[in-house]
Order: C-alpha cells, then structure tokens, then sequence
C-alpha cells in the first residue's frame, strides 16, 4: 500500500531533510517514526530535499507499507513519534504510479525578510533579517524579468548537480505588509539555492546596491560568480507542492502560522 502525506516542521535545528547517518534530519526522524507505527522499516520519498535550516509549510511525501492502519492512526500515531518540530499535516492513499517527486507539476516557495532597523527575538531563525531599508517596489521589478523559462546557471549553487539548468518560473511576486516582505515563486522545479540566489540579488537591488537591471545581467551572465550572496536559509520555506488532480491529495491553506 502506497500511501502520501502532508509534513510540516522548522527546519532550524536540523541538517536538511536528507538522511545523514549521525545527524540529525527531518527525512531520518519521519522514517523512524513511520517504521515504529507500521512495525516494519520505512523509506520515504519526498517532493523536494530542502537544506539546513530551511522550512516547510507542506512537503509531501510518500511511503510503501504493509501495515494495515486508518488514516487518523497513520498521523497520531506517527506524530506521537515524532519531534516537536515535525507534524504530519495529512494522509491520503494513493495508487502505485504516485511518486512524491516526479508526479509533482508544481512547487511553491515563500521567502520571508523582517525589513527593519532592530534585530528579531520572536521571529529569530524563522525569517530573514535585512537591516537597511528594502524597496519591494524596486525588487518586484527586477524580479520580472525572472518569470518565464531560462537557463539559471547563475542563480543555482556550483554543487547542484541537476543536469539541465532550464527551469520555468510561472509566479514570482514581491509585497510587503508593515515590517515583512514576502517573495512567493512558483516553478516546475528549483535548482540547488535557486530560491535564496533569487532573493540574495533582490535584496541588493532593494537596497539600492546594484540597478535594477543587474537580475537580467545576472541570468544572462550564465555565471554563478556574478550573482552576489546567497540569502540566508532561515526565511525559506516549501510552502506546496501540485499534483495532478485524479490523486486527489488533500492541500492545506500554505498561510504563514501567526500572520
């Protein structure tokens, strides 16, 4: 029986949702604690690995058992199991052709920044936080030119390892509210750092470091080196990921917790 689920968890503490043996991972946390309900070893498979100290507000995954369990079981049971920082959101049974990565049409990301002079206490390692003033009008203009399919050699990291460097971006938006800006980007799949590299250069273009110009001389450049520094982990979030509708997956509202 294959079935899917729903994850949410901060990534803060832990070293990226790959299993490491002798660290500490989101993949290796689920895993034991599916395998103590189903009484038998599970792998999972996840839409997309995120790095060390990056958040998910919906990864989906999937898991092969034997175990005959409800529904309610499989999410009690495995949340009794699981750290404070992990929580199984939902669970849907879903046929054998359902991969939790390559049957996924869509992933949604949010990039949060707390834009103001002091530092976070409440919100620290849950956003990023940019001290010099950010104009969110500026950053959204230089960020059109980002929408559409491209080669994004210059806004993945040298380690990334996927053979084609063409992603389509199909959204990508800037706003603010008060304090907060939010980047949302929507793509048919990311690159390694693609999000954060995104955000590092328009960050520098919102605060006037470099013209408005310098996100398209960056994507035509086709060279990681011109793309500036790469934006922290902590305001990066997996906010959902799209799945062909005969799955009928259930999906959850992907809203920030206390906004």
């Amino acid at each position: 029986m294959r079935i899917a689920f729903g994850i949410e968890y901060i990534g803060t503490q832990f070293y990226g949702w790959q299993f490491q043996p002798h660290t500490r991972t989101v993949q290796g946390c689920v895993e034991t604690a599916l395998s103590k309900v189903a009484d038998h070893p599970v792998t999972v498979i996840c839409a997309g690995r995120t790095d060390t100290g990056v958040h998910a507000l919906e990864q989906v995954i999937h898991a092969d058992v034997t175990a005959s369990r409800s529904l309610r079981s499989w999410i009690l049971g495995t949340n009794v199991n699981l750290p404070e920082d992990v929580s199984v959101l939902w669970t849907h049974p879903v046929t054998d052709d359902f991969h939790a990565r390559y049957s996924a049409q869509a992933r949604h990301y949010r990039y949060v920044i707390l834009n103001r002079f002091t530092r976070p206490a409440l919100l620290v390692h849950r956003v990023t936080w940019e001290h010099r003033p950010l104009d969110s009008e500026r950053m959204q203009q230089a960020a059109n030119c980002l929408v559409g399919t491209h080669d994004f050699t210059s806004y993945r990291s040298v380690a990334c390892q996927a053979k084609s460097p063409l992603r389509t971006i199909t959204l990508l938006t800037v706003s603010r509210q008060a304090d907060k800006i939010t980047i949302d980007v929507s793509a048919n799949g990311f690159l390694h750092h693609m999000v954060r590299n995104i955000a590092g250069v328009l960050i520098t273009i919102g605060c006037r470091e470099q013209p408005l110009e310098w996100a398209k001389t960056v994507l035509e450049a086709r060279d990681r080196t011109m793309g500036g520094v790469t934006a922290s982990a902590s305001g990066l979030y997996l906010r959902g990921v799209e799945y062909p509708s005969k799955y009928q997956l259930p999906r959850t509202s992907g809203a920030m917790p206390l906004n």
